[in-house]
């Protein structure tokens, strides 16, 4: 993968790399306290004090855009965690086995991905309750199917050629064909599938936060934030744009990243 000539790869790297940092020192230590209110200090313009001004409460919008954004990160790499770790085994097991299981997972799959994920997902939070651990579980049991369907169509690719068939002759055991020689050979086709995964489930725990159902106050999240500044878009835009922007930022890296490991694997053309 030649970098120096992968724009993408090299622009996504590099603002994935800055915001990985700006969020990591966030959970250490932030400007002014996420939760500290001010009432002298309420919906204050930019300044050198407050970069990014303040809300309602008085409340620094930088700092808990900090903590918003790391907020997000943890929740969408616990999503990405649980519904890649999942999906590889359930799609590993379907691509190389075939047969009853493999049709019976995969119209699973195909009945959990009929419904909008959005609305899955609100209502068994409504059921269970918020919080970032019913969350996180929600959204990774829902982002099992995609990774499931990539790796399967991969290994159902990969079983069949020659060098997989001469390690069965030489009596290699099928987990160890699974490790060593069939999930290497879905890592190009995996790596763009994690990071559109992660940005998928930014989107959907800021949507569910917006929407009231996810990250509940005091705790900073970016949608509850987005939800909180549309009272006061005119009389205080910065808390919108600021908080929308962390939004972007994130998602436009991590598109840039893996629209750069695509084009890097070959992948990048239809």
């Amino acid at each position: 993968m030649k970098i120096r000539k992968n724009g993408f790869l090299k622009t996504g790297g590099i603002m994935s790399l800055v915001l990985a940092a700006v969020i990591v020192t966030g959970f250490f230590w932030t400007p002014y306290g996420t939760t500290a209110m001010n009432a002298a200090e309420k919906t204050l313009p930019p300044s050198l004090h407050h970069l990014l001004g303040t809300d309602n409460f008085g409340r620094d919008v930088l700092s808990r855009v900090i903590s918003g954004a790391g907020t997000s990160f943890l929740i969408a790499l616990g999503v990405v965690a649980v519904g890649c770790i999942s999906g590889v085994l359930i799609g590993s097991l379907c691509g190389y086995f075939g047969g009853i299981a493999d049709a019976v997972l995969m119209r699973v799959c195909d009945a959990i991905t009929a419904f909008p994920a959005i609305l899955l997902a609100l209502v068994v939070v409504s059921l269970f309750g918020g919080g970032m651990a019913n969350i996180l579980l929600c959204l990774g049991l829902l982002f099992i199917p995609s990774f499931a369907r990539v790796v399967r169509t991969e290994v159902a690719r990969v079983r069949d050629t020659n060098y997989i068939q001469s390690a069965r002759l030489m009596g290699v055991s099928t987990g160890r064909i699974l490790l060593r020689h069939i999930l290497p050979n879905t890592f190009p086709v995996l790596l763009p599938a994690v990071t559109i995964g992660f940005n998928n489930a930014v989107l959907a725990e800021a949507s569910m936060s917006f929407l009231g159902v996810g990250i509940q106050p005091p705790q900073a999240s970016l949608g509850s934030m987005l939800k909180d500044s549309q009272t006061y878009l005119n009389t205080a835009p910065w808390y919108a744009l600021g908080t929308g922007g962390m939004i972007v930022l994130l998602v436009l890296a991590v598109s840039l990243l893996s629209e750069g490991i695509q084009q890097g694997t070959g992948r990048g053309q239809a």
